[in-house]
């Protein structure tokens, strides 16, 4: 995008209709059409490796007609424990080559995680993508009377291992090229027997109320999405994709892998989930995706550091910024902006925000996308003024991704905008839950009838569980999720999520829980940035000696409070938070209280600290 002014450039994109009615049917004539295009690159020990479409066909036939002389059935399940690496991508669409279903398991799932995931799914073969995730597969393997077979993709650490349940992705393909000599065509006629109606994936949901839920997708609704996805984000072989949100997530597998196998768009794969700021500034994707948390700590990153720059610097991106401002003010509001602005616009680009643009690895992107959490108009402005759009899409595992999507040259900060071409979404009238209907909708839960007749109704109609608005012109703004919505002991209605949204937009705050139903105020759960907050001590001489002690130390809890009374000066007196208390514990993503997109488990959080919660309710405000 060359203008800010101009946000219109989405589709600036050639569109080719694939033929085929399955993923691998797709794949298959994606793969014809380009052969020898790079389709997947994947940094590994500081070295990029490429896989052109030809190639990636090839192992999928390897590991395809691996798996059929394992004696894997049509219809059977086959689960991928692994970080977001090339090959996920290969073995999913080999399972699907063979009829089989494909199920994923998050990389940060302990054991008996594991164990649940595998037994509900009765998986029979197992991929891992190294020693460490073999671990925990072996540690319940026992309690799996159905699973034959675990393939590990790295072996290094495993060369002496004698296990016969356990076999390496090399060996795999190996048996592949001498089963498909001796059973010519059989992989083939597997796939071409796959039908439409063919269950495909299963996409367990976060279980941030419970169990997993296993969400079915039939072959069908998955190319439906895919094409209609094409539709609202057109793309094609001239677009870098950067692949790093786990594959086992409906945005990362069906926005990701599956619509770039429709589109052609080059997919490139982060060294580790730590690189990844780095890793970006080198792929310098023309399509970004990410979950708001992705967005919220490059926004912190620069925050922070143009607080080391000097006065020249700090004063030269805040008037470049403050020109982008006024510049979305207008474009936002539908007026013209003058010769002038744009002049003045170029100068703040070639002076500073270039610059900001190439440190975060987006001076390249045709566009920014945030889906999968709610985010802060105010984030998603900042993107904006440095002169690259950035769309908000809202779908969730169930509409197999996007279902709203902002119209290109029509962004409006805070709204998840308009119905998706591809189904229909309207507002239920009395409890204002946003309802979902089409093809892309999922086909029921596993093992689990009751819970798919109340997620959807006798007219097709999915109920999201989130609660919203729409306007006369279509666009729709989530308020909260039903289950969330806090009621005050006063009987005033307050949606938590825009306050959290509001205090995550501190660089010094990673995610925040607002805590308040049927309680006489609001209170909050913070959880800090680490790297920021360090920092703050370090350069202030702030003592600590670990991260408890840095949550605990005065000038932290102060440094805290200026961001919840920031919030506070914004938003009515009953909506404001009194008190606030500090986690005192660094979690990860292994860590129960968050779910794999790194966002605290609401419920969770509040019954794990009801303790903590009741003292500041007790105490004087």
């Amino acid at each position: 995008m060359s203008n800010l002014w101009n946000l219109n450039t989405l589709r600036e994109r050639s569109s080719v209709d694939l033929p085929g009615e399955t993923i691998p049917a797709l794949f298959r004539a994606g793969a014809r059409l380009r052969t020898d295009q790079v389709w997947m690159r994947q940094k590994k020990l500081g070295l990029w490796r490429s896989w052109s479409w030809t190639q990636a066909a090839q192992q999928v036939e390897e590991i395809g007609n691996g798996l059929l002389s394992l004696g894997f059935a049509a219809g059977e399940r086959a689960s991928i424990l692994s970080n977001t690496v090339v090959e996920w991508v290969l073995t999913d669409l080999a399972v699907l080559s063979c009829g089989g279903v494909s199920s994923g398991i998050y990389p940060t799932d302990a054991a008996p995680q594991v164990h649940y995931l595998c037994e509900d799914s009765d998986s029979v073969v197992i991929f891992v993508e190294d020693d460490e995730q073999l671990d925990k597969v072996l540690e319940v393997r026992d309690q799996l009377p159905r699973l034959r077979q675990i393939v590990v993709f790295d072996m290094d650490g495993l060369r002496t291992m004698q296990d016969p349940m356990v076999m390496s992705l090399d060996a795999l393909r190996e048996r592949g090229r001498q089963w498909s000599q001796a059973q010519p065509g059989a992989l083939q006629a597997r796939c071409d027997a796959c039908q439409p109606d063919d269950l495909a994936i299963l996409v367990y949901t976060s279980g941030t109320t419970g169990k997993p839920k296993g969400a079915m997708h039939r072959h069908r609704g998955l190319v439906y999405s895919v094409r209609g996805l094409s539709t609202v984000l057109p793309q094609d072989a001239q677009d870098e994709r950067m692949a790093f949100l786990p594959l086992c997530h409906i945005v990362e597998r069906v926005g990701g892998a599956y619509h770039s196998i429709y589109t052609g768009a080059r997919l490139n794969f982060v060294e580790n989930p730590q690189t990844i700021p780095e890793n970006v500034r080198e792929i310098a994707p023309t399509v970004f995706a990410a979950v708001p948390r992705v967005w919220e700590k490059l926004y912190s990153g620069v925050m922070i550091a143009l607080k080391d720059s000097g006065w020249l610097q700090q004063a030269s991106f805040a008037w470049g910024m403050a020109v982008g401002a006024r510049i979305v003010q207008l474009v936002l509001a539908g007026a013209p902006v003058s010769a002038w602005l744009k002049l003045q616009f170029i100068l703040a680009r070639l002076l500073v925000l270039n610059n900001v643009r190439k440190i975060l690895g987006i001076h390249r992107a045709r566009v920014l996308i945030t889906g999968a959490a709610p985010i802060s108009p105010d984030l998603i402005r900042w993107y904006l003024a440095l002169g690259v759009p950035m769309f908000e899409a809202w779908g969730m595992t169930e509409t197999c991704g996007a279902a709203t999507s902002t119209p290109p040259g029509q962004i409006r900060p805070g709204s998840i905008g308009q119905a998706a071409p591809y189904n229909e979404v309207r507002i239920d009238p009395v409890t204002s839950e946003i309802l979902v209907r089409g093809p892309n909708v999922f086909a029921g839960y596993l093992n689990l009838p009751d819970k798919t007749a109340e997620a959807i109704d006798a007219q097709g109609w999915l109920h999201t569980g989130d609660v919203g608005t729409v306007d006369a012109e279509g666009f729709y703004r989530i308020t909260d999720r039903m289950k969330d919505i806090i009621i005050t002991a006063g009987g005033k209605n307050i949606t938590p999520s825009e306050l959290e949204n509001d205090l995550k937009f501190s660089p010094y705050i990673t995610d925040a829980v607002v805590i308040g139903d049927r309680r006489p105020f609001l209170t909050a759960i913070i959880m800090i940035d680490q790297d920021n907050v360090e920092k703050f001590a370090q350069d202030r001489e702030v003592p600590f000696s670990n991260y408890a002690s840095l949550t605990r130390s005065t000038e932290v809890q102060q440094l805290i409070q200026d961001e919840v009374d920031r919030v506070n000066r914004s938003v009515a007196r009953v909506e404001q938070i009194k008190k606030f208390f500090l986690l005192d514990t660094q979690l990860t993503a292994e860590d129960e209280e968050l779910t794999p997109t790194m966002k605290l488990k609401r419920k969770l959080v509040e019954t794990k600290y009801a303790s903590p919660i009741e003292a500041m309710y007790r105490s004087p405000t």
